[in-house]
């Protein structure tokens, strides 16, 4: 039976150990860190056996092959030693596709990749088509693969998840755009960082299709340099393409196959340049999923959370910014804190009314590493979570703008900015609603 060992234990890695499982692997997950209970309980649940706080070379080096967590670089002891041993390493997204026969449409780029894939997604999903969504948003890939059916999926990919893939082919590749982004991880050469994004395309097929900012000069600047068999689908504000995504005074102009057709900019629920963008993205790869121009433009225009309810803002350098200022009380905040998949940097506080933090304290442990309070009295927040993040992980601000450069001083690449601020807003705003309206045009200002 073939061994397979899972380095990292937390939703990638998880997720594709309970695959290993399914499948009939001899599988092991190791994880130098502490794995999350949630994570812990999962592994019991599917009877994979782990260990934690270290790795036991002799417990990984017979593996057949390792299914290595993104978030573990290249450089680390163990996987050098693997290396070393000639001991084969992919990512998640690449262990899961050999498992699954779901079309895939897949998202990369610096900027923009977050909200590209919810729009596709919730494109999909408005079509009646049985969609998952995955990658380095929602749910782990291989654990809806391991468990649940789905003839689509939408998965967000980081250039450390393609750094594992080999085989992995999608049907539809999207990059939105290439700033220079985790050189770190990269020898601090742009040149590594970018062909790591175009692994998407390797394995592309002439049925298959890559959509691309052709605005972006990275991208074309690689383009230019390579072959991707795939139908090109660019997408532009600058000038007209013959097939692809264009702008043209007050409205996108769509054209796929023979087949053209417009969306005004005034439909578009998310505003902004930028999102014109992932507009024109998403609504081709719409179109080439075989989704009709008036289910297109519906759901352009349908699109977005309520305001200040869980209301995507911006992701910039790769940390997402959302807006729950609606979330006046603590059973709002469990919500939103809840169904984050992304370590949270989480703004809080505000006019308390009483609140009872203790019911927030497992979700606080599990899915925040730093808390920035927004409120005038923030004693009762330092009380409640200090003992859980640390001192040293807490800001007192007095202001959206305040808040908002705090966060972004404890984000990481992967991160969430999350405003859910469990108490009214009557000590420092109007209302939630002037409180969110702040904290976005303070994030559209960083």
């Amino acid at each position: 039976m073939s061994r397979i060992v899972v380095l990292g234990g937390a939703e990638s890695g998880v997720g594709a150990a309970i695959l290993a499982k399914v499948k009939g692997f001899d599988v092991f997950l190791s994880d130098n860190g502490k794995i999350k209970d949630h994570y812990r309980e999962l592994l019991d649940k599917w009877q994979v056996p782990y260990e934690e706080g270290g790795h036991s070379e002799e417990k990984i080096l017979n593996a057949s092959e390792v299914v290595k967590s993104p978030g573990i670089p290249a450089a680390a002891p163990i996987v050098e030693k693997l290396t070393q041993h000639n001991i084969h390493i992919i990512s998640e997204i690449e262990f899961a596709a050999r498992y699954d026969t779901a079309k895939k449409i897949c998202i990369t780029g610096s900027n923009g990749k977050t909200t590209t894939t919810s729009l596709i997604y919730y494109l999909l999903k408005q079509a009646g088509l049985n969609v998952g969504l995955g990658g380095n948003i929602g749910k782990s890939y291989a654990l809806q693969v391991a468990t649940e059916k789905h003839d689509y999926y939408v998965l967000e990919i980081s250039s450390f998840q393609l750094d594992g893939c080999y085989d992995f082919r999608p049907d539809i590749a999207i990059i939105t755009n290439i700033t220079p982004d985790h050189l770190d991880r990269y020898d601090y050469k742009l040149e590594n960082y970018v062909k790591s994004k175009f692994r998407i395309t390797r394995n592309l097929r002439e049925e298959d299709c890559f959509i691309f900012d052709s605005d972006d000069q990275i991208t074309i600047g690689h383009l230019s340099q390579i072959l991707v068999r795939a139908k090109m689908l660019p997408y532009t504000q600058h000038n007209s393409v013959g097939e692809g995504a264009f702008l043209q005074d007050d409205r996108i102009v769509l054209k796929y196959k023979e087949d053209e057709t417009e969306i005004y900019l005034k439909e578009l629920a998310l505003g902004g340049r930028h999102n014109v963008y992932n507009s024109m993205a998403a609504a081709l790869a719409a179109k080439a999923a075989g989704i009709s121009n008036e289910q297109i433009r519906s759901s352009l225009a349908s699109f977005q959370a309520i305001e200040h309810r869980l209301e995507p803002v911006l992701s910039i350098k790769d940390v997402l910014y959302i807006n729950d200022s609606k979330a006046t009380n603590v059973d709002s905040a469990w919500y939103a804190l809840d169904c984050q998949t992304r370590p949270v940097v989480w703004i809080a506080g505000g006019k308390d009314k009483g609140n009872d933090y203790s019911v927030l304290t497992e979700l606080v442990r599990e899915k925040v590493k730093a808390i920035v309070c927004l409120g005038l009295d923030n004693h009762k927040l330092h009380e409640a979570f200090e003992g859980i993040v640390g001192k040293e992980n807490m800001a007192d601000t007095l202001s959206a703008d305040e808040a908002v450069k705090a966060a972004a001083g404890f984000a990481q690449a992967g991160d969430v900015v999350l405003l859910s601020p469990c108490c009214a807003s009557f000590d420092l705003f109007t209302s939630y609603e002037d409180r969110g309206d702040k904290f976005k045009k303070a994030v559209r200002n960083l």
